[in-house]
């Protein structure tokens, strides 16, 4: 029986693994079939998550079968459902329910993040843009608001997080109203984020352009506040102040997929699996994460990588080469990643571009937004179907910033 290593997951991590693992295959004579390498995923495609925000979300998808089949991956559509590191075993649910077990030599867990769901009365009454089919929703809700009734309720839209995904929704939110409801539509913008400044994972170096960003745009926040209840008709505030809106979109964070609850290890405060440098889980040998799933550290000076899809294509060809090397009992290559960048699309009024760990300003309005521009239309796209350029893309030195 050949090897196998099996990869749970077709996101930038998921990809990036099959195509990392197959490259360094492929430099040993290993490429022969003696070792396959197989990915689990609901769909041979990669949805282009970081766009969400944007208009048009069901087109934000990009078709991976060509590239698996020229590469020589294997595709398994279903949904991992069960993992056993004690067996080498992982166990998928195909499209009619069917559950099969599939065992593994190596495993990498690249299945991502899930959106954070507190207990809050009335949250399925939001809307989110955390995965494409939710965002296709939203975008529905907002193309039918022209039906309803004119109201403060319908021309409002709460945000509810002020982080990098909330700010990106939030600065859309006006022209996609208007677009929806007419040019001169008074439309309302709220961003409720609960600590005392917007964007507080960031720092305070972007601060003051998201802050104009915010007042050219007519976006509002509310600071210091939380949301304790949401209807259909709009949110209460813990402050007891009432936001009459049709649309509230939820934001407020993400947590490591919960497959990750059943390999035993540690894991951080997100669910996220603590990895050593080169990418496999502490404690079990066979078991690798990337991508969202993965605590790791992106240099020697205790910066930790973040949920987001820079990190995750850097981490997925990381955690592919040395999976891969770990197999075939060659030198593996550290995960290092120590620029570190933010690139925050702010909407028609342009985006803001930082470097640093410390995000020191680099560039602001329309020079930001064609360089987020060039990021989300190019960047993050997978390679060419070609089999020796998609390997080649799957160097795991090939940093890849943003």
């Amino acid at each position: 029986m050949s090897e196998r290593i099996l990869i749970i997951g077709a996101g930038f991590a998921g990809m990036w693994s099959a195509l990392g693992a197959m490259r360094l295959l492929d430099q040993q004579g290993k490429a022969d079939g003696s070792v396959e390498v197989a990915v689990i995923a609901p769909q041979p495609e990669l949805h282009i998550r970081p766009r969400l925000y944007e208009k048009n979300a069901s087109t934000m998808r990009a078709p991976l079968s060509e590239i698996f089949a020229n590469a020589g991956v294997r595709f398994i559509k279903g949904y991992a459902t069960a993992v056993s590191t004690a067996k080498n075993s992982v166990t998928y649910s195909d499209e009619k329910g069917r559950e099969t077990p599939i065992s593994y030599s190596k495993l990498v867990l690249a299945t991502g993040s899930v959106l954070f769901r507190p207990d809050i009365p009335g949250l399925a009454h939001a809307f989110n843009v955390d995965q494409l089919a939710d965002a296709a929703v939203l975008e529905e809700h907002i193309s039918e608001l022209r039906r309803l009734p004119e109201s403060r309720s319908r021309n409002t839209v709460v945000v509810a997080g002020g982080g990098f995904t909330g700010i990106e929704t939030a600065a859309e939110m006006p022209h996609r109203l208007r677009a929806a409801l007419g040019k001169n539509a008074d439309v309302r913008v709220v961003v409720v984020e609960r600590n005392g400044a917007i964007g507080p994972d960031l720092g305070p170096g972007p601060r003051p352009v998201i802050e104009q960003a915010f007042a050219e745009l007519g976006v509002e926040t509310r600071l210091g506040e939380g949301i304790i209840a949401i209807d259909p008709e709009g949110v209460t505030l813990a402050s007891g102040e009432r936001i009459d809106a049709a649309t509230v979109v939820w934001t407020a964070g993400a947590r490591a997929n919960p497959i990750t609850k059943q390999v035993d290890a540690e894991k951080d405060a997100f669910g996220r699996l603590h990895v050593d440098r080169n990418l496999k889980v502490i404690g079990h040998s066979n078991v690798y994460a990337t991508g969202d799933v993965a605590y790791a550290a992106t240099d020697d000076d205790g910066n930790r990588t973040m949920m987001s899809c820079q990190h995750a294509q850097n981490l997925g060809r990381s955690a592919g080469h040395n999976v891969a090397a770990d197999l075939l009992g060659v030198d593996p290559l550290p995960y290092t990643q120590e620029k570190y960048v933010t690139c925050l699309d702010l909407g028609p009024w342009g985006a803001v571009y930082t470097e640093g760990w410390d995000r020191q300003i680099k560039l602001s309005g329309a020079e930001a937004k064609k360089l987020k521009t060039r990021i989300n239309t190019e960047w993050i796209y997978p390679p060419s179907a070609e089999r020796a350029a998609a390997l080649a893309a799957a160097d795991p030195l090939r940093i890849v910033v943003a």
